[in-house]
């Protein structure tokens, strides 16, 4: 059965082409997808993302579940409201999620989970916990709503009570705490995102999301859809769940070398497999921007001078206005890379991402 998020009917009426994503009913756009992608990138857009998974972890041993659970250190949330993006990984050092930790207390815990793959992490979860005590709490009473791009937090924080607009304002990224809206309703607010822009995502009781997500669209803020979410997560060389990594993919494997800490007496799970690739993995993820004319889209064959790969993620980026893609490749210099579409070997070119940061095209690209 497919699921709706608490805003189905509100996209509905603001005229939004709706698909299944994943089993959620969610909007593609609301009319032009890139309209919506640059709308983010030079001023404001919002995106429903109520289909993410809050769970709350509560407990006194919680900080020795997650060194044990997530390939990153939480050892380096020391601040309240602090948060930390890493990857939770079964035994065979393979991604069963990538996730957000966010260090409330040092009894509370909280983790933003892919909407995807929501049973099999709680499940994964919830069995990892019961050796160390730990309460795992779903919260799908909670609705969520992402703002970005230049002008979003600015957008948000007027929406706030005057008490705690300072505070919201100071928020450094990967950081969080709650505020109150001019309405009294305690939203929780975080300086994160998925775009490459600034911006906010901010978790609010389902009962107000409506009305939170209306108060933002009466300000000025563009409703998006996940057609521009696509294009401007890739542009910022941003993982899709499913699609550039699962549990067959190691984070090396995947670009998200940086999401793991080896710290000394830390023994994570997939530690012991994964820490050889640490310098030197068997598959590479590169970035590919072509400059023919064209699409490239995910299984497309990828070849290269070390052997064939094959295209992850792929879209026409409308701020670059050309193909770009990650693939997935053998380790190694690739030399000259062509892909191939319908049968025709079409050169592409191996670029660092991301494509796009902050606004602006890379160099190189």
């Amino acid at each position: 059965m497919t699921q709706k998020t608490i805003l189905n009917d509100t996209h509905r009426a603001m005229g939004a082409k709706m698909v299944d994503f994943g089993g959620w009913d969610m909007p593609i756009h609301y009319g032009s997808q890139i309209e919506e992608h640059h709308q983010v990138r030079r001023d404001a857009g919002m995106f429903d993302v109520s289909h993410m998974t809050v769970v709350d972890l509560r407990g006194a041993r919680i900080r020795d579940f997650l060194r044990q659970l997530v390939a990153n250190s939480v050892d380096k949330l020391q601040k309240p409201g602090k948060a930390l993006y890493t990857a939770m990984l079964n035994p065979q050092g393979g991604v069963i999620d990538d996730l957000i930790v966010y260090f409330m207390s040092e009894d509370w815990f909280r983790l933003v989970v892919n909407a995807a793959t929501r049973d099999k992490d709680i499940a994964w979860i919830t069995a990892q916990a019961k050796a160390f005590d730990v309460e795992v709490k779903e919260r799908p009473e909670f609705g969520m709503v992402a703002v970005q791009g230049p002008n979003a937090r600015a957008k948000v924080i007027d929406l706030l009570r005057e008490e705690d607009r300072a505070a919201v304002s100071k928020l450094v990224r990967f950081s969080a705490r709650e505020a109150k809206t001019l309405d009294g309703i305690t939203v929780f607010v975080a300086r994160t995102g998925y775009t490459g822009e600034d911006g906010f995502e901010i978790i609010v009781p389902e009962a107000q999301t409506v009305a939170f997500w209306n108060a933002l669209h009466a300000a000025g803020v563009a409703p998006a859809g996940l057609g521009a979410r696509d294009t401007l997560r890739l542009e910022a060389g941003m993982n899709l769940y499913g699609q550039d990594m699962d549990d067959s993919v190691s984070p090396y494997e995947a670009a998200l070398g940086w999401t793991v800490s080896l710290d000394d007496g830390r023994d994570f799970t997939g530690r012991s497999v994964i820490e050889p690739q640490a310098k030197s993995a068997p598959r590479q993820m590169i970035g590919l921007v072509m400059d023919d004319k064209g699409v490239l889209r995910h299984g497309q064959r990828v070849i290269t001078a070390n052997g064939d790969g094959e295209i992850l993620s792929g879209t026409f980026s409308p701020t670059i206005g050309k193909a770009i893609a990650f693939a997935r490749v053998p380790a190694g210099e690739p030399g000259d890379v062509r892909v191939d579409i319908r049968g025709k070997e079409v050169p592409v070119r191996v670029v660092k991402f991301p494509f796009v940061r902050d606004g602006k095209i890379q160099d190189g690209i």
